[in-house]
């Protein structure tokens, strides 16, 4: 039986490391004020993560920042305009809910009570295709340190289906998928962090 499927190919770019000021350093914020977006992980006044990638971004407070909110701005993994208000935390961090390729802007509701910095998780996320699809094969380079490369069903949490793991060294990653490929009912979701420097994933489109 020939194979009729209409493969197509996504890219997804590197994703950084852990990083508490990569986007915003040490400042505090009188009154209802932008951060400035000037961390190493910015360039022109924002952040860009990997291509197809989005990251969490990280709060952290060095006071009591529960009574104010920071929100964020810019784009989501498939290049969605993003806002999520994001709740400070006590001598603590607190992150978005929501998963950042770009952020242009952070704004405070009110005055920080102490240094605020912004910065991401070092985990990331990407849409390999919204609806069911088959994944066919995969090609990419291994990062810097060891770990999993996770496909998940329905969304970025929901169930995996199959994993990748990878070795703490560049290292080609072409695992061998059976000919029928591997179903996701519900769309397919890529999940990885410094485990892999680039990815290439062919699927159903």
């Amino acid at each position: 039986m020939p194979n009729v499927s209409n493969v197509k190919s996504k890219f997804f770019g590197a994703v950084a490391a852990t990083d508490a000021d990569g986007i915003s350093t040490t400042a505090s914020i009188s009154g209802a004020a932008a951060l400035t977006i000037n961390g190493t992980l910015t360039s022109g006044g924002s952040y860009t993560s990997g291509d197809n990638i989005g990251q969490i971004v990280t709060i952290t407070s060095a006071g009591d920042d529960t009574g104010i909110t920071f929100t964020v701005v810019g784009t989501d993994a498939v290049g969605d305009a993003q806002t999520e208000a994001v709740t400070g935390a006590d001598t603590d961090v607190a992150s978005s809910s929501g998963y950042f390729n770009t952020v242009a802007s952070i704004t405070t509701s009110a005055s920080s009570d102490a240094a605020v910095t912004a910065g991401v998780t070092g985990t990331g996320t990407g849409t390999v295709f919204a609806g069911r699809t088959r994944i066919r094969g995969l090609q990419g380079l291994s990062g810097t340190s060891a770990g999993n490369l996770l496909f998940k069903n329905t969304s970025v949490t929901g169930t995996t289906l199959l994993t990748v793991p990878t070795q703490a060294a560049a290292e080609l990653i072409e695992p061998y998928i059976p000919d029928n490929a591997v179903l996701f009912d519900a769309g397919a979701y890529v999940n990885f962090g410094s485990a892999v420097a680039t990815i290439t994933v062919f699927y159903d489109g």
